[in-house]
């Protein structure tokens, strides 16, 4: 008998699309964005313990729950050609990936000041006009593959972009009002080795200095023993 039983498929990961098409193909693999993104979050968030991180991922998880409720609300389906199963409005993707640029671009241009001299404001612009070319990738390819009506991605991308913009502001209100150090100072955040540095600080780059001070003091250790056993 538990052989007859039919098996489901995991929506999270599957995706329709035309293997005969190769932009049908190119856009399965931007549906796949999201999860990708999630997965970065919670790597970063547990490898760097930078509190900007996690309240950044809390904001996107916050843009989720939002569409969750609004779907719900709404109650429009999905177009006729599409086979999954769900209501369509708004875009779960569009939305999330437009909080993402939009967030992320805000920090990048008016939040994250490094301290170095290589700092240019020219790459923080191309990295930030890069990651809304790809957002708007990913909630094109909805449309393309038929999952969403072009209103239902306007309205996700629309959500996401408002979401992303209370979003920090309230952030903000929670830096300048002192909350997040505040937090930091919780025994808990302690204990979790929480901080927040990658607003004044290129991590990549604070992580290769340490690096290479720590390389040439061993050398320079090496070299004196060398030189102690040579006389």
């Amino acid at each position: 008998m538990e052989e007859d039983k039919p098996l489901a498929s995991l929506s999270l990961t599957h995706v329709h699309y035309n293997p005969e098409d190769h932009l049908s193909f190119l856009s399965a693999w931007l549906a796949l964005v999201p999860q990708a993104l999630c997965v970065v979050y919670v790597t970063l968030v547990w490898a760097t313990r930078e509190v900007e991180v996690g309240l950044m991922f809390a904001g996107q998880l916050g843009c989720e729950a939002l569409n969750f409720a609004l779907k719900r609300i709404i109650k429009e389906e999905r177009p006729k050609q599409m086979f999954g199963k769900g209501y369509g409005m708004p875009s779960s993707h569009a939305q999330f990936v437009s909080f993402f640029a939009v967030y992320m671009g805000l920090f990048l241009l008016s939040r994250h000041s490094p301290n170095l001299a290589n700092d240019s404001l020219i790459f923080r612009i191309v990295a930030s006009l890069g990651i809304a070319l790809g957002s708007t990738a990913v909630a094109v390819s909805r449309i393309y593959l038929t999952y969403h009506t072009t209103r239902q991605v306007l309205a996700g991308c629309a959500v996401g972009v408002v979401f992303a913009l209370a979003w920090f502001s309230f952030t903000g209100f929670l830096r300048s009002y002192g909350w997040v150090e505040w937090g930091l100072d919780h025994s808990v955040a302690r204990l979790f080795r929480l901080r927040d540095l990658v607003v004044s600080e290129d991590l990549a780059e604070a992580g290769w200095q340490r690096w290479e001070t720590k390389r040439k003091t061993r050398r320079s250790a090496n070299g004196g023993r060398s030189s102690s056993k040579e006389d």
